[in-house]
């Protein structure tokens, strides 16, 4: 006789799932009546929960109060989109110092700022590029890094990150060179 054994089948997301291109349409105008955007949207299980969490920015950056604000809001409209049919955490948040670079404007935006690459696919052998951004033109990201100049194809990127532990040691080795020029005029 054959051996019975248990058979377990996992669905990684039972029921309707969400429609997250409606989503951030819906959340997206919400955030411009209040003259932020939406920086990036995730929607995931953790810890046996469903959370919906929005980076959002604004100009001068985002305070405790409009995220508070903002999940008064986009809280209500959800709930009267109907678009998730489950109990979900909805979270809302700065995207904090390291943000992701998502949209086209984004590296137009942050051109001048050092940023993180990983791309999908190598280019010149490499995944990773760390270097400071010059923009976007013709569907390539151009940074400069390493002492030359590298052209991403815009495609090509899995993640980009603004690297304020980078732009942190810059700042730290520029003031450190005017303190020494400022020592050397002192003691003339």
């Amino acid at each position: 006789m054959a051996e019975v054994r248990p058979l377990f089948l996992f669905h990684p997301d039972p029921g309707k799932t969400m429609d997250l291109a409606k989503t951030e349409t819906l959340v997206s105008a919400i955030l411009e009546q209040e003259k932020a955007e939406l920086v990036d949207l995730e929607y995931l299980r953790e810890n046996g929960r469903w959370v919906l969490r929005l980076y959002v920015d604004k100009d001068g950056g985002v305070t405790l109060g409009d995220c508070e604000a903002l999940s008064e809001r986009v809280g209500a409209a959800l709930d009267a989109s109907d678009f998730i049919d489950r109990s979900y955490v909805l979270e809302i948040s700065s995207p904090g110092v390291d943000r992701v670079l998502k949209k086209d404007r984004d590296f137009e935006r942050f051109a001048g700022r050092c940023v993180r690459f990983v791309l999908s696919a190598p280019v010149e052998g490499r995944r990773r590029l760390a270097g400071k951004l010059l923009g976007l033109a013709g569907g390539e990201i151009r940074v400069e890094a390493e002492g030359r100049e590298w052209r991403l194809p815009r495609s090509e990127v899995e993640e980009a990150r603004l690297d304020a532990e980078a732009e942190l040691a810059q700042d730290l080795k520029r003031a450190d060179i005017k303190g020494k020029a400022s020592d050397r005029r002192l003691t003339r």
